[in-house]
C-alpha cells in the first residue's frame, strides 16, 4: 500500500507522515514532505543551499514559514 510522503509504513494515529531528503550536490534538490504534501523542493523553487527549514504547526500541521540560511557565505 502507498503510505504519506512514501515512506514505508503508516504512522499511528494522531501523527504526522514526513520524510527529509538532503539532496546530492547540484545533482539531486533537497526536498521536505510533511503529510503527503511537498512543502520545499527544486520544483517548487523555495530551496537553497546550505540549510533548508519548514516551520509547522505542531498541532494542526499548517505550514507556517519556509526559509533557507547559506551556511557557506556566513
Amino acid at each position: 500500500p502507498q503510505h504519506k510522503c512514501g515512506i514505508q509504513k503508516s504512522c499511528p494515529q494522531n501523527y504526522f507522515a514526513f520524510k527529509i531528503i538532503s539532496g546530492a550536490a547540484n545533482v539531486v534538490g533537497p526536498s521536505i514532505c510533511f503529510n503527503d504534501m511537498i512543502l520545499m523542493s527544486s520544483v517548487k523553487n523555495n530551496i537553497g543551499r546550505g540549510l533548508n527549514i519548514a516551520l509547522v504547526n505542531g498541532t494542526s500541521g499548517q505550514l507556517l514559514k519556509t526559509n533557507t540560511f547559506n551556511m557557506y557565505s556566513g
